[in-house]
């Protein structure tokens, strides 16, 4: 059932959201830390082992990704919805590749027989947000975070929740005799992610993207590290096996969760936004990666491998996912001790 204006829980209505990260249990409060170690390169600070606080940043972007749609301003003290601002008043857009009415997008709200049902499983399209429910007002899901300075869907196929899964595969750097290489000042073992480099903003991310209506995470995860770093939607049913076949050893083995929840991304508008589930496969000896031609495809114009540092500047929230999994491994993240955070 959807929730009326002003009836949304405690926990979500402070901006505080549950988290599922690695070994989350073993991880010590962050409230001591120093704010630096979670506000670079984008603004997302740790509360604690469990709760994420989320300010927009990627999501008041302008011009709107792919148009040259302005968003109305948004201060920061403004973004959250307790602020009382009346003279509140946002652009409304939706982009016409979305009106066109394509099988991943739903309909207008006043649609005739679009009867969406928020904050539950609608048919084959999950509406639940990985964070808890959400206001609906007028119809309308109202984004968990805040304003955004832009209302309808932009780029978003869904009302409310978008759901997308990203696969963070990572190995060891090694030099030519096969051993690890450490970084020369922290003295950790570089670690490195396969990245792609997007078609439709030519920035560096994860090779993710959208679960379909119906699918599970586990499969959306290896489809789509398949389809974008291995361009197996132009191979062969014979290669399209051999990929799948070299793959299951690598996706089969064991993962961790680095992050499920909202993402701050520039497609995000106040009634329609970004959440992922980023899940780190790691292929410790290298061996399994070391046989599958990188290849970009799909969404994808540039696939290698990329050293892991803070100097790295992603996609949406990437960078910040990907800074959660040189924590876990152990890894080099940064060339100032006094920059990282510690377990």
């Amino acid at each position: 059932m959807p929730l009326p204006a002003g009836a949304l829980p405690r926990a979500v209505a402070v901006l505080s959201f549950s988290v599922l990260l690695g070994a989350a249990q073993r991880r010590p409060a962050l409230s001591s830390l120093s704010a630096s170690c979670w506000s670079r390169p984008h603004p997302v600070n740790m509360l604690n082992s469990y709760n994420v606080k989320f300010q927009h940043s990627k999501a008041l972007t302008s011009p709107y990704p792919g148009s040259h749609i302005e968003r109305s301003q948004v201060p920061e003290d403004k973004v959250g919805w307790l602020t009382e601002w009346k003279d509140y008043n946002p652009v409304e857009y939706t982009a016409k590749s979305v009106l066109a009415g394509p099988s991943w997008a739903d309909p207008q709200i006043n649609h005739e027989g679009f009867s969406p049902k928020f904050n539950e499983r609608d048919g084959e399209v999950e509406r639940k947000s990985l964070n808890g429910l959400y206001v609906v007002e007028n119809g309308r899901p109202r984004n968990p975070v805040g304003r955004t300075g832009l209302t309808g869907r932009g780029l978003l196929g869904r009302w409310g929740p978008n759901h997308a899964a990203d696969p963070v595969v990572t190995r060891w750097k090694r030099d030519g005799s096969g051993n690890k290489v450490a970084h020369p000042v922290s003295g950790k073992n570089i670690l490195q992610f396969v990245a792609i480099k997007r078609r439709d903003c030519g920035e560096w991310a994860i090779p993710g993207g959208m679960v379909d209506p119906g699918e599970k995470i586990s499969a959306t995860l290896k489809r789509e590290f398949q389809e974008e770093a291995l361009n197996s939607l132009q191979k062969s049913p014979e290669e399209k096996a051999k990929l799948e076949k070299q793959l299951q050893k690598l996706f089969s083995q064991d993962h961790f969760v680095v992050y499920r929840g909202y993402v701050d991304d520039p497609r995000n508008t106040d009634n329609a936004w970004m959440e992922t589930e980023a899940v780190n496969y790691h292929d410790e000896t290298g061996e399994t990666m070391d046989n599958l031609p990188l290849e970009a495809g799909d969404d994808a114009g540039v696939v290698k491998w990329v050293d892991i540092s803070e100097k790295l500047e992603l996609y949406a929230s990437h960078s910040y996912f990907i800074k959660l999994v040189t924590e876990k491994r152990g890894a080099h993240w940064s060339e100032d001790p006094g920059s990282e955070c510690h377990e």
